[in-house]
């Protein structure tokens, strides 16, 4: 059995630690609740009160002879850069180009074409949300890489051309895997939108929470609840004493612990052939897209010679400055590349996701089928049929893995890796065909496929069930980022439902084990 700590519930060791760690800028009405959670929602008063929060607008006067700028677009391509707004759109970037920035995107709203809204005469009756945790600092690998990068560049320029003069004052600050505040305030607004949207079973019903034992998905997971707690004490006061800090089932990461919100027990996925297969395909897109874009870099930086993979790490610290701002600018990073460069960069993103985690990996999908069994006893209340990756003591009480009853709200917490995974698993983009690795495709190429639309930082997938007048079976619905996805292989209709059979019966692929059995040949 794997290690697990349901909070709330006496065993708050991790639990306490993570809510005593790390700021976050709103907090909840005054009430009475564990001393541990109100020393953290006042330290989060005080935070906000000193946090203020302004959009940076940039101005670009093209006169003859003088150009008056604080930030330069290269290129042919303009745009504004301004803010990342935490209030008014739910802690959204505004400009565009937060849009193309693959799993680093900060969440948006997904264009469409089916209405997020019930449809008359309907009514959920279950719903479930798997998120990924907010926007975070880069992982630790990849923030020595980062850091390596700008101090080579201090080192050996020789000069900075017009545009490029913020870096030679840069300083690296950013940390190693934490959320960063607007990452916090992404999952307090997903709280709350969940709450608003699920709200007629939310007056009544607190969500099952699992989250997978990552220290930045435990705080997401955390932070998610205070933003829906926030939504019920506001809809009655009365509930303010009931049942916060909320249960929650943590579940290991550690190596060899079966978790279906995080991979690792399949060897041949984690350590074969394919395991490289994301990788590979990336750098044949790279090899394409990144010449131009280094020629450039290295004539305004003379002396840096940057390579391929620096160029890319260059167009990370743009959104990685970005949701690590204190004043919701954008960060200066981004004004170094066009607008086409960066839906070259979220193709890179997207291919190392599809051909890492997703149905271009022989193994991708494999990864996900744990949840997805999951998610089809809970859908059905029946109990979970796998031996993949799920963790059959937790899965087997009820405690630690209700269905049915009183229990019709369920909220779980990953990583973009497993979610990409998982939707595999699900074929929510099994339409989508194989990925070019030479030539950019976009969105409407993809049929709605790329990192950016699936897992950007605080994204989140809703499986809906409901009960309509006049049909004899109840209906399933799945939105991912306020996107609802045509189900075509349970026939969905024009509103984007299946009937709970039909969906069930799609998962053939999952419910058969999902080649499980190859991963350890």
């Amino acid at each position: 059995m794997s290690d697990f700590k349901i909070a709330g519930t006496g065993n708050r060791g991790k639990y306490e630690r993570l809510l005593a760690s790390g700021p976050a800028p709103r907090t909840l009405p005054a009430f009475d609740v564990h001393e541990v959670t109100q020393r953290i929602l006042d330290r989060h008063l005080k935070t906000f009160q000193s946090s203020k929060r302004r959009q940076l607008v940039i101005m670009s006067l093209t006169v003859i002879g003088v150009l008056l700028f604080l930030y330069r677009v290269i290129g042919a391509n303009t745009y504004t850069l301004q803010g990342c707004d935490t209030v008014e759109v739910g802690y959204q970037c505004q400009p565009e180009i937060s849009h193309y920035w693959g799993q680093y995107s900060p969440y948006f709203t997904v264009p469409s074409g089916i209405s997020t809204d019930v449809p008359d005469g309907c009514q959920i009756t279950f719903a479930q949300i798997l998120s990924r945790h907010g926007a975070r600092d880069p992982t630790s690998s990849k923030t020595a890489k980062y850091n390596a990068t700008m101090q080579r560049i201090h080192a050996t320029a020789l000069s900075y051309g017009n545009g490029y003069e913020f870096i030679k004052e840069y300083k690296y600050t950013l940390g190693a895997d934490q959320l960063t505040t607007f990452g916090q305030n992404q999952m307090i607004n997903s709280g709350e939108k969940f709450y608003s949207r699920y709200r007629t079973l939310a007056l009544h019903t607190i969500p099952f929470i699992r989250s997978s034992g990552g220290n930045r998905v435990v705080e997401s997971a955390l932070n998610w609840t205070q933003g829906y707690h926030t939504s019920r004490v506001r809809d009655n006061p009365a509930k303010a004493n009931k049942g916060y800090p909320y249960p929650m089932v943590i579940i290991s990461e550690d190596e060899g612990s079966n978790n279906t919100l995080n991979h690792g027990l399949c060897d041949a996925f984690e350590n074969g052939p394919d395991s490289n297969t994301g990788n590979d395909a990336q750098q044949a897109w790279a090899a394409v897209f990144t010449p131009p874009i280094s020629k450039r870099l290295n004539k305004n930086m003379p002396g840096c010679d940057l390579t391929t993979e620096e160029t890319i790490y260059l167009m990370d610290m743009c959104p990685f400055n970005t949701v690590a701002s204190d004043t919701g600018a954008v960060s200066q990073f981004c004004a170094l590349f066009t607008e086409d460069e960066w839906s070259a960069y979220d193709y890179y993103q997207s291919l190392g996701k599809y051909y890492g985690y997703g149905w271009g990996n022989a193994l991708g999908p494999t990864q996900g089928v744990g949840f997805a069994n999951e998610l089809i006893a809970r859908l059905t209340n029946t109990p979970v049929s796998d031996h993949t990756s799920t963790n059959s003591t937790l899965d087997s009480s009820r405690k630690t893995f209700p269905l049915g009853g009183s229990t019709s709200l369920y909220a779980d917490f990953s990583h973009d890796n497993d979610m990409t995974a998982i939707f595999s698993a699900l074929g929510l983009y099994n339409k989508t065909r194989p990925l070019l690795n030479t030539t950019i495709e976009d969105v409407r190429d993809t049929n709605g496929y790329s990192a950016a639309w699936t897992v950007p930082f605080a994204s989140r997938a809703y499986f809906e069930k409901m009960v309509c007048s006049g049909d004899d079976e109840e209906l399933i619905r799945v939105i991912v980022n306020d996107r609802v996805l045509p189900l075509e292989r349970c026939h969905a209709g024009k509103l984007g439902r299946c009937k709970l059979s039909a969906f069930v019966d799609m998962l053939n692929f999952v419910r058969q084990g999902g080649d499980w059995d190859k991963c350890f040949v």
